[in-house]
């Protein structure tokens, strides 16, 4: 196939757009939608330091590799990584993230599950006999990344949710009558770095073959315990019913574009938790699932 724009040689169809792109033109519409993002929502500002999320595999990848290229030109800007070692064997490789910070010339910490609470997650896992262990990874690496990245004086966390993940997000915090998600402003609350999420209007496919044509190295494959949550089913759900309709995870992403108060009305905020004095109501949710893991009263 050629490309509609310029007639050379097609690398993807895009089904939402109708259109089919050659290399430079997919470069160029990946990188203008990531661009957009973060003008539409004022995720870049004089001054800020950006640190991504980094777990060596393709999204947060290409993700760093984009914001290496758009603040090259911006020394008001600081870049850096965090990578999380959440203790998965054959899935968790902290070395294969530095080295693709390294190669960027991004600055690399790498903190893990082991040290800040005393197991890795395939620890955790055997205690629990592996039930809800996908949401608790997720639960204690928002945590560990949050303590980091406010140490370290960083403005901006950059998570490489990609469309598929946004509009998965959406859909299971409906189905989970969730509504309080909606109405947690942008900017964050006392205690939170802000996250922002330049590539949440790219799907995940394109986000892939973006990474796989600048990064000669990033991990790949599905987390051993993401079968198991509710997550898994919904992706099918929304892979199939896409199929037929190419712009749903696009119309989800919408929807809770448009509901979410952005001002942070009606938004009761966060506490400080009573245990360990991060942001949270009463006792936090990480807390809580220590507590039980090692346990503990809740």
């Amino acid at each position: 196939m050629r490309c509609d724009k310029c007639r050379s040689s097609a690398v993807i169809f895009q089904q939402y757009s109708g259109l089919h792109l050659c290399e430079q033109h997919f470069v160029a519409d990946v990188e203008a939608k990531a661009k957009r993002a973060i003008r539409t929502h004022r995720w870049m500002t004089k001054n800020d330091h950006i640190a991504v999320a980094l777990s060596g595999r393709t999204d947060s990848s290409a993700l760093l590799y984009f914001l290496t290229m758009l603040t090259s030109g911006r020394p008001d800007i600081t870049l850096s990584a965090i990578t999380i070692d959440e203790g998965i064997k054959k899935y968790s490789d902290p070395a294969r993230a530095e080295n693709i910070a390294k190669s960027l010339g991004v600055n690399c910490v790498v903190a893990s599950f082991r040290d800040e609470y005393g197991a890795g997650m395939d620890e955790i896992a055997a205690r629990r006999k592996d039930a809800g262990s996908c949401s608790y990874c997720g639960v204690l690496r928002r945590f560990l990344l949050n303590r980091i990245a406010r140490k370290r004086g960083v403005t901006k966390l950059a998570m490489g949710f990609n469309l598929d993940d946004e509009a998965q997000s959406v859909l299971l915090h409906m189905l989970r009558g969730e509504t309080e998600h909606f109405l947690r402003p942008e900017r964050g609350v006392a205690g939170t770095v802000p996250q922002i999420r330049p590539f949440m209007y790219i799907p995940e496919r394109e986000v892939g073959l973006y990474a796989s044509l600048h990064l000669n190295e990033f991990g790949g494959g599905c987390c051993p315990y993401a079968d198991n949550a509710l997550r898994a089913d919904v992706r099918t759900l929304l892979n199939d019913y896409t199929l037929r309709h190419p712009s749903t995870k696009h119309s989800l992403v919408k929807i809770a574009n448009r509901i979410t108060d952005t001002t942070g009305a009606g938004w009761a905020g966060i506490r400080t938790c009573e245990r360990c004095g991060e942001p949270g109501s009463g006792i936090c949710q990480t807390c809580r699932i220590l507590g039980e893991v090692r346990g503990g009263a809740t």
